[in-house]
C-alpha cells in the first residue's frame, strides 16, 4: 500500500489548476464517483486558490490515499509560510476576505470535507486539513494518526516508509527510512513494513529481529518501533529515527541505537516511558531538521495529528533527503479495528 505524500507546489493560478486535476484524477483512482470526485476537486480548488491568493510566495498541498479497512479516501493539506490569521474563525465565515476574492475559500472546504482543521500563526503561516471518503467515513478509531512521507526533490519514489498496526490489542507504529533515496531505499524500507505486519509478535524487539532479517538483502534501513500498553510507551529503534512523546509544555526525546538494520545492528534494545492521556508520539526520519520542537505554535498539540505532521514537515524538512513525519494520539471513546 503506498503511504507517500504526492506533494504540489503552488505559487500561481496555472498551478492551482493543475493541482486540481491532480487530485480529482487520485479520487477517480481510489474509487471515488463522480460526485465524490467533484467534491474533491473544489476542496483542492479553493485551498490552491487561498495559497495563491494570500500566501507569500504560495505553498504546497500534499495528497494522501487513506485506507481504512473497507473504506478509502483522500487527505488534502494545504501548507504555507504566509501572514497566517490572527483570527481564525472570522476567516472561516462566508464573505470575509482579506485579498479582494469572494471569500468563500475555507467556508466550502470545511462544507465539503468529512473532517476539517486548521491551525494558523500570524507571521508564521497555516496549514489546512482535509479528509474526504469515497464512501462513507470509517467510524472513530482508538488513535489518531497523521503523516506526512515526501520523497527527495527529483526523485519519484520515497525511501521512506510508515505503518501502523494493532496487534493483540495494542497500537504499534513504524517509521523505516531505506539508506540513501530512490527506488533500492524505497525496497528496504518497504520490506521493514512488511515484516512488522505479518510478524504476529507484539514484542518489540522480536519484531525488529524479524525486520533485519527481512532486510538482508537490501541496502538496510533506519528503523524505530513504537506501541502504547495502558500508561506505558514502548520504543526500540536502530539507525536515526527520531522519536519524541510530546505533551504540553514537555518533550521526552526517545533513545534509538547505533547501526542499519539489515547489515550492522549489534545491540537491540527496548525502553519504556511513562505516557498519559494526551501525549503526542511523534516519529520523524532524518529528512527533517533534528531541532525541531512545538512549543513555538501555540494550541497545534490539540489539533488532527496530521496538521501537526504537516506543520514540522512544512518548517523543518531539510528539503535534500526524503522526509517522513508519523503523529499519532489516543483519543477517548474511539475503538481498536
Amino acid at each position: 500500500m503506498e503511504v507517500s505524500s504526492t506533494v504540489l507546489a503552488v505559487t500561481e493560478s496555472s498551478q492551482a489548476g493543475h493541482a486540481r486535476r491532480t487530485a480529482a484524477a487520485l479520487a477517480a483512482r481510489l474509487g471515488f464517483n463522480e460526485e465524490a470526485q467533484g467534491k474533491v476537486a473544489i476542496v483542492v480548488s479553493e485551498a490552491a486558490k487561498n495559497l495563491v491568493a494570500h500566501a507569500r510566495g504560495g505553498g504546497h498541498i500534499l495528497l494522501r490515499a487513506l485506507h481504512e479497512g473497507p473504506h478509502v479516501g483522500l487527505e488534502v493539506l494545504a501548507l504555507d509560510k504566509g501572514p497566517g490569521m490572527a483570527d481564525v474563525d472570522r476567516c472561516l465565515r462566508d464573505g470575509y476576505s482579506t485579498a479582494g476574492t469572494s471569500g468563500v475559500g475555507l467556508g466550502a472546504i470545511r462544507r465539503m470535507a468529512s473532517l476539517f482543521d486548521i491551525h494558523s500563526v500570524p507571521g508564521v503561516g497555516t496549514a489546512v486539513l482535509a479528509q474526504l471518503w469515497a464512501d462513507k467515513p470509517p467510524p472513530a478509531a482508538r488513535v489518531e494518526v497523521g503523516a506526512v512521507c515526501v520523497p527527495m526533490p527529483g526523485e519519484e519514489v520515497c525511501g521512506d516508509s510508515w505503518a501502523v498496526d494493532f496487534k493483540q490489542g495494542r497500537f504499534f507504529a513504524l517509521v523505516a527510512d531505506g539508506l540513501g533515496h530512490g527506488p533500492e531505499a524505497a525496497r528496504a524500507s518497504r520490506a521493514a513494513v512488511v515484516s512488522f505486519l505479518e510478524q504476529g509478535s507484539s514484542e518489540l524487539v522480536e519484531l525488529m529481529r524479524g525486520a533485519h532479517q527481512e532486510l538482508r538483502s537490501t541496502r538496510g534501513a533506519a528503523v524505530a518501533f513504537a506501541s502504547v500498553e495502558g500508561a506505558r510507551l514502548h520504543f526500540a529503534g536502530v539507525g536515526n529515527i527520531a522519536a519524541a512523546i510530546v505533551s504540553p509544555g514537555a518533550i521526552q526525546r526517545l533513545v534509538s541505537m547505533n547501526g542499519t538494520l539489515g547489515h550492522q545492528a549489534h545491540r537491540m534494545q527496548q525502553f519504556s516511558y511513562t505516557w498519559s492521556p494526551g501525549d503526542t508520539l511523534v516519529m520523524c526520519s532524518d529528512g527533517l531538521a533534528t531541532q525541531w520542537r512545538l512549543d513555538p505554535y501555540p494550541g497545534l498539540l490539540a489539533r488532527h495529528p496530521s496538521l501537526v505532521a504537516g506543520v514540522l514537515y512544512r518548517d523543518f524538512a531539510r528539503g535534500r533527503d526524503d522526509a517522513t513525519v508519523l503523529v499519532a494520539r489516543e483519543v477517548s471513546g474511539g475503538s481498536a479495528p
